[in-house]
């Protein structure tokens, strides 16, 4: 499949790195380009509230310019932080108009809701941009599963209310929306948002809640459930989901479109690096690792003298110019350098990934 939006066109499957804070951690967007992205998850509305805030993003004319990245791009609705911060009431109440929280610097409150996401999202000027959403959380049960639903369902339409008033960003470019299925691990729950969802006007479908991308097994068995309902002509994605290569390819072989993680450059921060071989296996896809293991640790003291790259056969910068053992060194020091050239890697692994998948996908055609 291919997305077109405004910054160019996208083929699927296809990896988002995240840059949740208007920037990838260590990565700049030649390192992106070079690394063959077409889309990032670029700005999370939460913390583009808190900081820079909106009316300096929208002097710095919307965050592609001021991000320098004239790709696609996606914005989080600020729904999954908002799970997060909600955990501890005195940052942050959910109620049904919203999440009230607190500033983390300032202490002022802020109101997040499905109609100052989307405004947000505006002047963000994202290619496509999330409906506001209750994520569900894994440890409350059903009733707590069922009142993120309903509650999801209930901003749903608010969100597309407020996006049709004006379906272009701040800056004339129009915008995609995407409606969240929720329902938590529980069957009935999970068809009846999706049929709620596809009986919305979106321009693709994504599946939130705090076990997609966190609980592999899980997340496969949710797709199964609903899988047989979803369009084929509209855009699927699984959010949160890339921790490791082979995510990439179980969740593909159940149709999905696109993901997105903050692991592989947060792996590379900690030492944790992909290496493997993408191999053809029962018809499809594997990201088999040397001797059992997919991914090095590179503190370990057996790299100090490796002069072999992170990943045989890797096309990388990284991979191409620099040994393990002086990744071990960098890593050992604490030297900057380490961090850019490891993110490099493990965000290179996985659009490998995909574009291993895209050429076996065409194959089939």
């Amino acid at each position: 499949m291919h997305m077109e939006t405004p910054h160019g066109e996208v083929t699927t499957p296809a990896f988002m790195p995240v840059g949740t804070r208007a920037m990838l951690n260590y990565l700049t967007p030649h390192d992106l380009k070079e690394g063959g992205n077409e889309i990032i998850l670029g700005g999370n509305t939460y913390h583009m509230l808190c900081a820079p805030g909106l009316e300096v993003i929208e002097q710095l004319g919307g965050m592609h310019r001021m991000m320098a990245w004239d790709r696609a791009m996606l914005t989080d609705s600020g729904g999954f932080q908002v799970l997060s911060l909600s955990k501890n009431g005195k940052i942050c109440i959910v109620d049904e108009e919203g999440a009230h929280f607190k500033h983390p610097i300032s202490g002022k409150i802020i109101h997040l809701n499905s109609i100052s996401s989307i405004q947000a999202q505006k002047v963000i000027g994202a290619d496509i941009i999330m409906a506001f959403d209750q994520c569900t959380p894994e440890n409350g049960g059903r009733e707590a599963a069922l009142a993120a639903l309903d509650r999801t369902h209930r901003w749903l339409i608010q969100s597309i209310e407020e996006h049709q008033k004006q379906p272009d960003n701040a800056y004339g470019s129009r915008q995609a929306l995407f409606g969240i299925i929720q329902g938590g691990s529980f069957r009935d729950l999970r068809e009846k948002s999706t049929e709620f969802v596809l009986n919305q006007e979106l321009d693709g479908i994504a599946i939130g809640g705090e076990v997609i991308g966190f609980d592999m097994p899980k997340t496969a068995e949710i797709i199964d459930w609903i899988r047989p309902m979803l369009p084929d002509n509209k855009v699927r994605y699984t959010m949160g989901v890339g921790l490791h290569p082979q995510d990439l390819i179980d969740v593909v072989s159940k149709g999905i479109d696109i993901f997105d993680c903050v692991a592989p450059t947060r792996n590379a921060r900690h030492g944790t690096l992909y290496c493997g071989q993408i191999v053809e296996q029962d018809d499809w896809l594997a990201f088999e690792g040397f001797e059992g293991h997919s991914r090095i640790h590179i503190k370990k003291s057996i790299y100090a003298k490796d002069d072999g790259p992170i990943m045989p056969d890797c096309d990388c910068y990284t991979c191409q110019n620099f040994s393990r053992g002086y990744l071990h060194y960098l890593y050992k020091e604490g030297l900057i350098a380490y961090f850019h050239l490891s993110s490099i890697h493990n965000v290179h692994v996985m659009q490998s990934v995909c574009r291993r998948m895209q050429e076996l996908i065409l194959s089939f055609d």
